[in-house]
């Protein structure tokens, strides 16, 4: 009898972007890598488009010199969809803003929330601050003013604001007209969880 082993795909997992990422987020180039390896930058080139698949030793040797673990190159990324009709609803404190958040509950590195403004709505008459590096929005449709403690910007539909987090400001939306706007918090002021 005849013993039935498992066979490979066809197509092999595709690493090459991930070892070129890790490569520049370090500063090297492919030169740099090859004389610490002493492969062949034309080896290294295939490699990084998936047109050659390294041995286990030079995958090992490769993310060595890349300070990267080779299980890195096979782990599933961690996406997360969040559809907008199951986002969570949350009070930021916006009055006449139904606002949502659209990144996952336990993300810390980011925070993206949608706010569905009425045309009255606004941030509140006082500068408020939030806990984070870095504040932008992107005003969907609408237009809305942004209130810092010495000056006003006026943000139209299709515009981007982005400030340093922590310094105070407030918002209005103006024209009479609803707006959408797209908040992102850099990194997550708060994780949604509690």
């Amino acid at each position: 009898m005849r013993a039935i082993h498992p066979t490979a795909e066809g197509t092999a997992t595709p690493i090459g972007a991930k070892l070129r990422s890790a490569r520049t987020a370090q500063g090297m180039s492919l030169a740099q890598v090859a004389q610490t390896t002493g492969l062949s930058k034309g080896f290294l080139s295939r490699v990084e488009r998936d047109e050659t698949s390294p041995s286990v030793a030079t995958l090992v040797q490769l993310c060595q010199v890349l300070s990267l673990p080779v299980g890195a190159l096979f782990a599933e990324p961690d996406v997360h969809h969040v559809a907008y009709a199951d986002a969570p609803r949350i009070n930021l404190g916006g009055v006449h803003a139904d606002e949502r958040l659209m990144s996952p509950r336990g993300e810390e590195r980011v925070q993206l929330l949608r706010s569905e403004l009425e045309p009255d709505a606004h941030g509140g008459t006082d500068l408020y601050t939030i806990n984070c590096d870095v504040e932008a929005l992107h005003v969907v449709s609408g237009s809305l003013t942004v209130r810092f403690a010495g000056r006003t910007v006026a943000v139209h539909a299709g515009d981007a604001l982005t400030f340093p987090g922590r310094e105070p400001h407030t918002w209005q939306v103006e024209g009479g007209q609803p707006a959408v706007v797209l908040w992102v918090i850099v990194p997550a002021p708060w994780s949604g969880s509690a």
